[in-house]
């Protein structure tokens, strides 16, 4: 097919658009860990964009979406973009550039282990999260986006739905992050800490930027402006204000009171939910999947993180774990064929529970894979360099004995003033 310049502008756009999630979340991050952690943290996600962009350039691109071998890993073919040109490529975009393609892409490649780096914040040492983001990406990643994305992909061929990541992404950070805490282990905690979030604006500035980023994450699906993004673009946002509501209405039903944190916490897991399911299920199906996100996210937060006592810092397995899961079994019951002749009918439509059985197994799969791997990444990073910052690094702050510097340099940072 011929180039079309509409769809090369919306793609353009929505690429823009995702990448900007990448600062976004570091804000998001930025506001939630406590003020002698901030530059840490907001640091692990522009690391990121430059770790994997290169990764990304120079093979891993290949590796995820280039020529299938044995459905389990692309081929090497097109290393540092030999054949990614100003051509589309018909088997993932027919009407943009493939170098486009490519560019969108890498901005999901980006932004993932920047979100597993919650789950460790305020205790992960730099050279340690470099290692973790460049082996995981590579290790991680890569494969499992070509089982789901990749032409020829062992998922993809089953037929699993996953429009936009909630394998790929959502669940791979969710269950790596809660790994990644489970071995580092659980923060230096004094008792003049005070609760985090120290800073709400920034944790709203942060889920804004999310959340307006996350129109060109699941509507640049599409690779075209065409119907299907336009559904996309609503059942985002619809499942954004739903998630928000779901878990206001638990947060009031449990304490009476609704919070600023609570509310952006159940926006995000309503936009993490409908990701595998935006271009496929209806605006009402993604009304109720929101909704089910914001409660059973909320639940997942503040009771099972309690009960079990792992230290899951900003709660991305709570979150993204947890609604990436649900909005992935969701798509196998609410898509609807008729909206969107590259999925299938779920289960309420008629397509029995075959579509059900592909998307559970796609879980058990992601979460097996991407726990097993991420284990086994950081006992083997820890044999280079120590994972986990000295007590005293933790208690002086990430910012300064991680990066020399501080986000409040004007701030006393007195032991009675640890925040």
């Amino acid at each position: 097919m011929a180039l079309n310049s509409g769809d090369i502008a919306f793609v353009l756009m929505c690429t823009a658009l995702v990448f900007l999630m990448t600062p976004g979340l570091a804000f998001f991050y930025g506001g939630m860990v406590r003020k002698r952690h901030v530059l840490s943290i907001m640091m692990q996600s522009f690391a990121a964009i430059g770790v994997v962009t290169v990764i990304w350039t120079l093979f891993g691109y290949s590796l995820a979406f280039g020529p299938d071998h044995g459905h389990l890993i692309g081929g090497l073919d097109w290393f540092a973009l030999k054949g990614v040109g100003l051509d589309p490529n018909p088997d993932y975009a027919p009407t943009v550039p493939h170098l486009l393609f490519f560019l969108f892409q890498m901005m999901f490649a980006i932004i993932t282990p920047a979100v597993l780096s919650g789950a460790t914040a305020e205790r992960l040492r730099f050279p340690a999260f470099l290692l973790l983001c460049a082996f995981w990406t590579v290790l991680v990643y890569v494969p499992l986006a070509h089982w789901v994305w990749g032409n020829g992909g062992w998922l993809r061929n089953l037929g699993l739905m996953d429009y936009a990541g909630g394998a790929v992404v959502e669940m791979a950070s969710g269950v790596s992050g809660l790994v990644a805490a489970l071995v580092i282990g659980k923060r230096l905690r004094s008792k003049d800490d005070l609760a985090i979030p120290h800073h709400m604006p920034n944790v709203l500035l942060g889920g804004g930027l999310l959340w307006f980023g996350w129109f060109g994450f699941n509507a640049g699906g599409a690779m075209g402006a065409n119907a299907v993004a336009v559904l996309a673009f609503a059942t985002t946002q619809i499942a954004g204000a739903t998630g928000m509501i779901g878990w206001a209405l638990l947060e009031w039903f449990y304490h009476r009171k609704v919070t600023v944190f609570g509310v952006v916490s159940g926006a995000v897991a309503g936009l993490v939910a409908i990701t595998p399911a935006a271009g496929f299920v209806s605006p009402a199906s993604a009304l109720l999947i929101g909704f089910v996100a914001g409660g059973i996210c909320y639940l997942g937060v503040s009771v099972l993180k309690t009960k079990l006592g792992y230290d899951d810092a900003l709660d991305v397995f709570g979150i993204h774990g947890i609604a990436g899961t649900w909005g992935t079994l969701a798509t196998g019951i609410f898509a609807d064929f008729a909206l969107n002749s590259q999925g299938r009918n779920g289960l309420i439509n008629g397509g029995g529970m075959q579509p059900v059985l592909v998307q559970f197994l796609a879980v058990v799969t992601t979460y097996a894979f991407t726990g097993l791997l991420t284990w086994l990444i950081l006992k083997g990073i820890a044999l280079i360099t120590p994972l986990t910052a000295s007590e005293e690094e933790q208690e002086n702050g990430l910012d300064l004995t991680q990066h020399g510097e501080n986000a409040y340099p004007d701030f006393d940072f007195s032991e009675n003033y640890f925040m």
